[in-house]
């Protein structure tokens, strides 16, 4: 479960590296996105967090909107990123975006994409 091409890569482990060219990459993808996941008022709760995960699970690529705590968002994002082994693409606004590609190669969406570079 390797994303490999030259120099840039991108692991599946609790950590995952992204290219700045693999995040426009996703960045062009996510602009079609609707947030599936919103942090409210109650912040990042144990069910946003699994929300977070199944949509993982489910579309690789997650738009998170910020409601709430739009102050820590950066913070808040990095720990779900690390929490449940994604990438965060990128932070815009009140949004962020997060990358885990799927346990099996013939689900992932995004790899032929990536792998070319």
């Amino acid at each position: 479960m390797l994303l490999q091409k030259k120099q840039n890569t991108c692991t599946i482990s609790s950590m995952i590296e992204l290219s700045s060219k693999q995040r426009k990459i996703l960045e062009k993808y996510a602009q079609a996105l609707s947030p599936v996941v919103i942090v409210g008022q109650n912040g990042v709760t144990a069910a946003v967090g699994e929300m977070v995960n199944t949509s993982l699970v489910s579309h690789e690529l997650v738009k998170i909107s910020f409601n709430d705590f739009k102050e820590e968002k950066r913070n808040l994002t990095a720990a779900l990123a690390e929490k449940y082994g994604a990438a965060l693409v990128r932070i815009i606004g009140n949004k962020a975006i997060l990358y885990r590609p799927a346990e099996k190669t013939a689900d992932r969406r995004y790899e032929k994409e990536l792998n070319k570079l």
